[in-house]
């Protein structure tokens, strides 16, 4: 049964078609919003997946090129592996919906959004995200929603509702908030310092337009909506957990897990599994899930110790941050690198610079940004956390925490005109315990300082944690989480930004949403937390950003000339630029404005560049004084080369101030001369003069 659904969202209308397409999916919905459209499907499988311990959700965001009237690139000329939008797109959509289906279903469910027009006032990503609720809503997909989802940005201090992609690219806040009918489920944000007050107003803004599409979409369920399936429960039996507690108490497990130190807790954790895995070894049934169990069995002590005895697994305080140290110039060579270590995580980050033309092409399907020039990678292997696995490449979980590094320093670092380079820094996890995000954006603060990166302000970030009990009234906000209390705690909240204000945020939680006061605290504390990150590790370890960039690093000029010279410079076929490139050893660039970037590593020989250009496009006038090399002599004269591609001639009476029979008597090929120009001769050509060179003249 086909049907069609509108409401209007910040002036424009959100048209939902369900019964349209797609009908063997479990939910499908053909989503316009403006002139964007994007099909939503939502999909699970009829058993549960054997053999695992996880809610197997997989969400994807396909870009389809067509939908913004391009061809793909490459050979292939089809879509391929997912864009880096793509994969941050589908992090932010599964991370309010997964918390809302049940805790102990192991059904596959795939969420795919399939982008087939983008209208660029109407951004698909938001799009797909209320698509993603609505599907699920609708299917019989067992599903604890709706939730939905609003986009703000703000422009000089005003808050625009779900911005188009040009108000969303260039204004001082880019806020996503995902809301249940009571509480807030996800926050992802960057923001250019925003205080925060100003941004928890955001936040609570879009939780109040969340309200009314949650009204829309539950009115969908009533008309169109279908039943929610039966499934296999996978809970851990309660008498498997009271015979659990018989072979190791509740006591005995505080102890196992209360330390600082991971190691020693998973050594301690390992030892009552051995004494399980004995004591169940007639039940395979109850062996087979003893894993999951036993972890079960871990987050019910942890909890209870946080929650009512106020007491954390290594014995911190709530709001206390675990030992903090930090250092530069620890890798030799680089342009700039810096380590931060909190408690049992250490990053070590490394910036390299780079001439404007390294900076990332991007070919998506956001027209208003074709090129990064500032890019943050993350890197974190097995042995950061003591396990052995072949390095596949980055991850989703890689790219998130890159992604989320690079917002939170975009709005300090210098603009190109100020430091006209691509910088791109590298953030390798050396040791993980937690919150290494976070520690990333602390490292490449400093990193970016070493390298001479000119930064507005220092930036740090930190986590905070949650714990809850029965009632919205019982929690408790945790100061920076370790990775036993992100695990089996409710919340990973992390904020970062300057001694002004807010940079970046991304929520990550378990449970059905938070309250208005449970976010309040937590960015209260994050504040207060990254302060004393600044003032007491980041500064000390330094202070200011270095007056010069590294002796390694590839230093850059710049110059502006006339655009209508841009082809003298260029030459034909490339030419003449070349030519100087060779002869330099520089990389030089040049915008269509005429202004030009020279790179090297060599200050000489990029002036030597750099004079080689003002020569080729100085519009030659009597007088005028140049220095250049003889390149050809004939009977009459000698032709005297300034700059590749710009040669002029001096007569052979104009050599010497006495009579001369032949030039080679006074001139080689290859000697360099000092020359004033005498205008053009009968032919429109220039005519130069050796001998009525003033000494005292400026050479140009």
């Amino acid at each position: 049964m086909f049907k069609s659904f509108t409401m209007d969202i910040a002036g424009r209308t959100l048209r939902v078609d369900v019964g349209r397409v797609a009908a063997q999916a479990n939910g499908a919905a053909l989503i316009y919003y403006g002139d964007t459209c994007i099909l939503s499907t939502a999909t699970a499988s009829e058993k549960p997946r054997e053999g695992v311990d996880f809610f197997p959700l997989s969400v994807e965001f396909e870009e389809k090129m067509y939908s913004v009237g391009k061809i793909p690139g490459g050979f292939n000329k089809r879509e391929g592996k997912a864009s880096e939008n793509s994969i941050l797109t589908a992090r932010v959509i599964d991370r309010p919906m997964r918390p809302l289906f049940p805790k102990d279903y192991r059904n596959d469910v795939s969420l795919n959004n399939m982008v087939m027009s983008v209208d660029p006032e109407c951004r698909p990503e938001l799009v797909a995200m209320l698509g993603s609720s609505i599907a699920t809503c609708i299917s019989d997909i067992p599903f604890d929603g709706p939730c939905a989802m609003t986009q703000l940005g703000m422009v000089n201090g005003e808050f625009i509702v779900n911005p188009g992609q040009e108000v969303w690219d260039n204004g001082d806040l880019q806020l996503t908030v995902a809301s249940t009918r009571e509480k807030v489920i996800m926050i992802e944000a960057g923001a250019n310092e925003v205080p925060e007050d100003k941004m928890i107003e955001a936040i609570y803004k879009c939780h109040d337009i969340n309200q009314g599409i949650i009204a829309f979409i539950d009115n969908m369920v009533k008309e169109v909506g279908k039943a929610k399936h039966e499934y296999v429960s996978c809970a851990i039996p309660n008498e498997m957990f009271e015979a659990m507690k018989k072979i190791a108490s509740p006591e005995e497990m505080e102890v196992a897990v209360f330390t600082d130190e991971k190691q020693k807790r998973e050594a301690n954790i390992s030892a009552i599994m051995d004494k399980m895995t004995e004591a169940f070894a007639d039940n395979e049934e109850w062996l087979a899930i003893l894993p999951e169990a036993l972890y079960q069995y871990q987050k019910k002590t942890v909890r209870k110790m946080i929650l009512k005895d106020h007491k954390r697994p290594d014995g911190r305080a709530i709001d206390q941050i675990r030992p903090l140290s930090a250092e530069v110039d620890l890798i030799p060579r680089v342009h700039g690198s810096a380590m931060f270590k909190r408690g049992q995580t250490q990053i070590c980050t490394v910036t390299t610079l780079g001439p404007l033309s390294e900076a990332q092409k991007l070919d998506g399907i956001d027209d208003f940004v074709t090129t990064k020039r500032y890019m943050h990678h993350y890197n974190f292997p097995s042995y950061s956390v003591g396990e052995t696995k072949p390095s596949r490449g980055p991850g989703r979980r890689e790219i998130g925490h890159g992604a989320l590094a690079e917002k939170a320093l975009v709005p300090v670092l210098p603009s190109e005109e100020e430091f006209p380079y691509a910088i791109r820094t590298v953030s390798e996890t050396f040791e993980s315990n937690g919150s290494t995000s976070q520690a990333s954006i602390c490292a490449s603060t400093m990193s970016l300082m070493a390298a001479g990166v000119p930064i507005k302000k220092q930036v740090a970030g930190i986590s905070c944690g949650l714990v809850t009990g029965e009632t919205d009234d019982d929690y408790i906000v945790l100061t920076d989480i370790q990775g036993l209390e992100d695990f089996f705690g409710d919340m990973d909240f992390k904020v970062a930004g300057t001694h002004d204000g807010i940079t970046a945020i991304q929520m990550d939680i378990k449970i059905h949403g938070l309250t208005r006061p449970i976010v309040e605290e937590a960015i209260a504390k994050t504040k207060k937390a990254r302060e004393y990150i600044i003032n007491e590790v980041l500064t000390p370890a330094i202070a200011a950003p270095r007056a010069e960039v590294s002796k390694y690093a590839p230093k850059i000029r710049q110059m502006q000339i006339d655009p209508s010279k841009i082809g003298d410079v260029v030459g034909q076929r490339g030419k003449t630029i070349n030519t100087i490139i060779e002869l330099t050893g520089v990389k030089i660039d040049i915008t269509d404005d005429g202004f030009i970037s020279i790179c090297g590593t060599d200050l000489e020989k990029m002036q030597e560049a750099m004079h080689m250009i003002k020569v080729i496009v100085t519009d030659f006038e009597e007088g005028q004084v140049f220095t250049g090399k003889v390149v050809s002599i004939k009977e009459f004269g000698a032709f005297i080369e300034f700059a590749p591609g710009k040669e002029g001639m001096v007569h052979i009476s104009k050599i010497c101030k006495e009579r001369i029979n032949h030039v080679e008597d006074v001139l080689t090929l290859g000697d360099k001369v000092t020359v004033v120009c005498l205008g053009k001769d009968k032919m429109g050509r220039l005519s130069f003069s050796i001998k009525d060179v003033d000494p005292n003249a400026e050479v140009i």
